[in-house]
């Protein structure tokens, strides 16, 4: 189970607290709601996961994932959905939590916004001071939505 809360970032700052990043692209073989199919390449390692739906605004959802072979990722992003999400992640430590930060590329590009996943829903992280205003459970933010609508079209 996934129990994650998300929040727009409001300055770089993040850059210089990082212990570490990487670029993500990732397509969508299914993006129906309640449930998602996603192909991701994560510098040069490949992942899917599978997501089913929120039962709780967006706060927590079955998730599973695994890591594929390279060549497999890049196979099965040939037959994603149209439209890909391109990312860096940045990793930030705040007290127990880390605080993953996506800065998005290409047509999501001047979007920032980070996550950070709980041990259960009455988990309350540290926030850090680059975090602005919770987005969780607005479904404009989830990826699956950013590639077919986003951030530089709102």
């Amino acid at each position: 189970m996934e129990i994650e809360r998300k929040f727009l970032v409001l300055d770089d700052s993040y850059k210089r607290e990082a212990f570490g990043s990487s670029h993500i692209r990732q397509g969508y073989i299914c993006s129906e709601r309640g449930r998602t199919v996603r192909i991701r390449i994560r510098d040069a390692r490949g992942y899917i996961t599978i997501k089913g739906p929120s039962l709780d605004g967006g706060l927590s959802r079955y998730e599973f994932e695994q890591e594929i072979p390279l060549d497999d990722a890049e196979m099965l992003m040939t037959l994603c959905e149209p439209g890909r999400i391109d990312k860096t992640r940045w990793l930030v430590k705040s007290g127990e939590h880390t605080f993953e930060v996506d800065e998005f590329h290409g047509d999501n590009d001047g979007l920032v916004m980070a996550e950070v996943e709980l041990r259960t829903v009455d988990d309350e992280p540290i926030i850090p001071h680059f975090i602005g205003k919770e987005v969780t459970g607005d479904r404009r933010y989830y990826n699956s939505q950013l590639r077919l609508h986003p951030y530089r079209t709102w």
